[in-house]
């Protein structure tokens, strides 16, 4: 049975909360949904979207979550997910297995995404890297 105790109702409209530096990556800017708040902290939800050109991109790591998933909303990303290239464009949906060692190595200037991760904590861990990782595309 579906328990309706613990989480709360939520709705953030699409005019409130800015994007912010200061998340995971100091390349990306995000926005907060609420989600964390609600679910007190078993769920986070945020978009994320391109800030700055992709240099050295993320580096190998992977996060200890039991779930995540991507989906892309503008442009496009390419990740390295183990030894394979995957490019992520708009509406697409990723779902990351737990642990799986990645790298996010390029985006488009207009890359956006809706990133949903339990628990809203969860942590990211820099691992040895699996396989060379291909040059970005130069932002022009």
């Amino acid at each position: 049975m579906l328990d309706r105790t613990s989480t709360l109702f939520s709705h953030v409209k699409a005019g409130e909360g800015d994007y912010v530096s200061g998340g995971l990556r100091d390349f990306f800017l995000y926005r907060d949904l609420g989600i964390a708040q609600a679910t007190h902290g078993k769920v986070i939800a945020h978009l994320v979207k391109a800030n700055m050109p992709p240099e050295e991109g993320t580096g190998w790591h992977r996060h200890e979550a039991d779930f995540q998933i991507v989906i892309m909303l503008k442009g496009w990303a390419r990740f390295m997910y183990e030894d394979k290239e995957t490019l992520v464009e708009a509406g697409d949906c990723v779902h990351q297995r737990p642990g799986i060692s990645h790298y996010l190595f390029d985006y488009s200037p207009d890359m956006e995404y809706l990133e949903i991760v339990s628990p809203a904590d969860f942590k990211s861990i820099d691992v040895e890297p699996v396989c060379e990782i291909p040059k970005p595309t130069p932002w022009v």
